[in-house]
């Protein structure tokens, strides 16, 4: 009989169930969109009974689609949005709040305080990430501080903190296991990434009980059983990854210089350090690629904190097109070396700017500016910012990708792929699986039940579906980049 890999891939925008084989290969999916809440300027939320029965819908629906029974399931892979943070009853299961999503910038005061207060370096020393709302220490401690009698409860040993991942392994087990992996638990600014474990100072910095941490394991490891009573069948949970690490194993980047961009609802560009973590001159992060056998690999990554969100937002907030596949033949319409930008500070700046006040604006509007314009200028952002990110990393690696993978649903469009191969001046391979998040996550899982014998076991199914090389002259490159550059400097707070 047939087996497979079930993979569980809880983004910020939808939950999707994947079906692989051992080939690599996407047998079955299904997907189901999450709600998003905005109960403030800059606060933005998912209830967690809506994560919970979204990812487990999706579950039963992708067995269903493919005729599979658990049974054939051989283990379960779980990736996630990181950073968002939510905290919980051990005894109930029932959330104290809503979860605050990774883009919500609610703590931004407090973060300012911090970085005023002289914390900066020691935080970035020890956990290789920035002081800001963007990471999970502060969304955890508003948590503590707002809702009345949780810092108590939590004194108490009564509460449990996790990520999204922690989340779903404590329903999926039925409490049986708290538990993170190496990736997400690098996100907290709780980890000392160096030590691998949670710091104590950092914790007492932030204020938070240790009590509520969970365990931390490897990237690929032992992470409990699923309860019979969900699919129908008992199954090991296996391999666990936050989403850019996935796409990072997805895509087989095992070696130093190796990166991938994921193009979600934010645009993520990591690219494997190997086994020592390298700092940035240049504000972007030190992060954990993956942890195998207690051994970290590490990566250097910059964050965009909108890209497929501004496809999303010209089609329900402004209602320019019906459906996101338009805007590949609405981009060709443009004429070349148009003057509009769209700079999509929707929650403010990300890497390399790390401004959280700065919001969004369009530029160079012109008379004869369209529909179709505005959406090339929305698509064009995200490969701009992507050569914010390059520009970065060339000066701060020892070795930059001279090839980059690319992944997520926005790189199904040829347009946007030609353009951000001729930003970068650089190839852009597009892989043959463009569900490289929720692969990674499979892989992780067929490492701890014996699927791979190792990484290169792994490397070897990765297959290209389509190089994008440069055809954009150097001139024509720095002009467009510097029409970039001075709209960002127009909508910068600091």
């Amino acid at each position: 009989m047939a087996s497979y890999l079930l993979a569980i891939d809880q983004g910020t925008t939808s939950s999707r169930a994947i079906l692989f084989d051992r080939q690599g290969s996407c047998v079955a999916s299904a997907q189901r969109e999450l709600p998003q809440h905005f109960p403030r300027d800059g606060w933005i939320e998912h209830d967690p009974e809506d994560i919970w029965e979204g990812v487990l819908t999706t579950c039963r629906e992708v067995l269903a689609k493919a005729d599979v029974a658990p049974q054939a399931i051989d283990g379960i892979g779980i990736t996630n949005q990181r950073e968002t943070t939510l905290v919980w009853d051990r005894h109930t299961g029932k959330p104290v709040y809503n979860a605050i999503v990774w883009q919500d910038r609610r703590t931004d005061e407090a973060c300012q305080a911090l970085r005023q207060a002289g914390h900066l370096g020691e935080v970035q020393a020890r956990t290789g990430l920035l002081i800001d709302p963007y990471f999970s220490a502060t969304k955890l401690a508003w948590l503590l501080d707002e809702i009345p009698g949780a810092r108590a409860r939590a004194e108490r040993g009564d509460l449990a903190f996790g990520t999204v991942d922690t989340f779903l392994i404590w329903r999926l087990t039925g409490g049986r296991v708290h538990a993170t992996d190496a990736t997400n638990a690098s996100r907290t600014a709780l980890f000392n990434i160096h030590e691998q474990r949670w710091d104590d100072q950092l914790l007492s910095l932030f204020d938070i009980p240790a009590s509520l941490l969970p365990e931390v394991k490897d990237s690929s490891d032992d992470f409990g059983a699923l309860e019979h009573q969900w699919l129908g069948h008992a199954l090991p949970i296996a391999g666990v990854a936050g989403d850019q690490q996935a796409a990072l194993v997805g895509q087989a980047c095992f070696s130093p210089g190796m990166g991938k961009s994921t193009y979600g609802t934010g645009c993520f560009m990591i690219v494997n350090t190997g086994e020592s973590p390298e700092a940035s001159r240049n504000r972007l992060l030190t992060t954990v690629a993956y942890r195998l056998n207690g051994k970290p690999v590490y990566a250097m990554e910059g964050s965009i904190f909108v890209a497929g969100a501004t496809v999303q937002w010209l089609r329900d907030g402004l209602k320019l097109f019906a459906d996101a596949a338009e805007t590949e033949a609405l981009a060709c319409q443009t004429r070349s070396g148009h003057s509009v930008y769209m700079v999509p500070a929707f929650t403010g700046l990300g890497a390399p700017h790390w401004d959280p006040k700065a919001r969004g604006a369009i530029l160079g509007l012109t008379r004869d500016t369209g529909i179709a314009e505005i959406v090339a200028a929305g698509l064009q952002a995200v490969c701009y910012q992507t050569r914010d990110l390059q520009e970065c990393m060339d000066d701060d690696m020892t070795a930059s990708p001279g090839i980059l993978r690319v992944d997520g649903g926005m790189v199904a469009n040829g347009w946007l792929m030609q353009f951000l191969a001729d930003m970068l001046g650089v190839p852009v391979d597009r892989p043959g699986v463009l569900e490289t998040t929720a692969l990674g996550a499979a892989y992780l899982a067929g490492l701890h039940l014996g699927w791979y014998r190792d990484l290169d076991e792994i490397a070897g199914l990765w297959q290209r579906e389509r190089q994008f090389s440069p055809q954009m002259d150097e001139a024509e490159r720095e002009r467009l980049y510097a029409g970039w550059q001075e709209a960002v400097e127009r909508v910068r707070t600091q």
